[in-house]
């Protein structure tokens, strides 16, 4: 079996043009990403996912940002508007973690009934006083131990929706207090402080099939971001444990410098597994997808664990989930 593409790429429109149709099957990238600008209606979406596997002849994965709040591509009146999680989160209170389960379950049943089959969620980054306000309310709480037990949560409701989760941002973005969509974020707390605290949440769901890294740099351990630093990155590995897919987060952030090609190399070379890229013309897309290559065996084997984690989503009545989300979301809606 010939090796995926070292990438998840996204595409322009809500269709594939014939020249990315010829580009992705000769790329043969991992899994793609879907966008705001990707999405008009169901069938449409149903279409693309059905172009970008059969432009790969495979069952490739097909991610999605679907958190709530700010950060949901899917949103009314064709589906469910989601409020950000930190406010579901303190509405629900002692149900939290139910819940988050109920929520992500619900979104699960959304994303799969559009072939959608992974979400980049659980984000656990322990949110703090310092937290930047692009990250604060996506998070989900400030005790390390409390978002570890939300971030279980999360995942188990979208592995029984039949949806991968994807958990982010390794090894922890909650101390940052910059946009690292604009700027490159330099946390300068102690190993010790950093590893009870940030790194925590991480170790707890080191068991899930893929996850992405955060840019920004922990002055303490290296003066590289966390995504092309080899000394973090094997940290994740020994440290955290954690042995599932690592993707980049978007290697077109500009919290990381230097061109697409050079951002890709330096990864990969520091021990991601994938290349993010999103947003990029059909020549970028292309020029990184040549310069990532194909997964490395070890790579390959990550990856075709994550996808045998994929399920058959268990058999719920979703309205009576939905009635008993609202019950406990102490009046927050999320309708369509």
């Amino acid at each position: 079996m010939t090796h995926f593409g070292a990438t998840i790429l996204d595409a322009t429109g809500e269709r594939l043009s014939p020249q990315e149709k010829r580009f992705f099957a000769e790329a043969d990238p991992f899994g793609f990403i879907l966008f705001a600008r990707n999405i008009a209606s169901a069938d449409q979406v149903r279409a693309l996912c059905a172009d970008m596997r059969d432009a790969v002849g495979r069952n490739a994965p097909i991610t999605i940002d679907q958190e709530g709040g700010r950060v949901q591509r899917l949103r009314a009146p064709l589906w469910r508007n989601w409020p950000a999680p930190l406010p579901h989160v303190a509405a629900a209170g002692r149900n939290a973690a139910e819940a988050m389960y109920l929520r992500y379950r619900l979104i699960a049943h959304e994303l799969h009934e559009l072939g959608i089959d992974s979400n980049c969620a659980p984000l656990v980054d322990v949110a703090g006083a310092q937290t930047h306000d692009f990250l604060r309310d996506r998070c989900y709480g400030t005790d390390p131990a409390r978002v570890a037990e939300l971030g279980r949560a999360v995942a188990d409701g979208l592995l029984d929706g039949g949806v991968l989760p994807v958990l982010k941002h390794i090894p922890g973005h909650g101390r940052a207090q910059s946009d690292s969509h604009l700027d490159l974020p330099v946390v300068y707390d102690v190993l010790e402080t950093l590893t009870a605290w940030d790194f925590a949440p991480f170790k707890a769901l080191n068991d899930l099939p893929m996850g992405m890294t955060a840019h920004l740099v922990y002055a303490a351990i290296d003066e590289l971001p966390a995504t092309v630093s080899p000394t973090m990155m094997q940290l994740i590995r020994d440290q955290i444990g954690f042995d599932g897919l690592i993707m980049t987060d978007d290697i077109s952030m500009k919290a990381l410098s230097g061109s697409l090609t050079d951002i890709t190399r330096a990864s990969l070379d520091a021990g991601c597994d994938i290349a993010l890229l999103c947003n990029a013309t059909l020549d970028e897309r292309r020029a990184v997808a040549d310069t990532a290559g194909r997964l490395n065996d070890v790579g390959q084997a990550r990856a075709e664990a994550a996808l045998a984690a994929r399920r058959t989503p268990t058999k719920v009545d979703i309205s009576a989930l939905e009635a008993k989300l609202s019950a406990m979301s102490g009046g927050l809606t999320y309708g369509r």
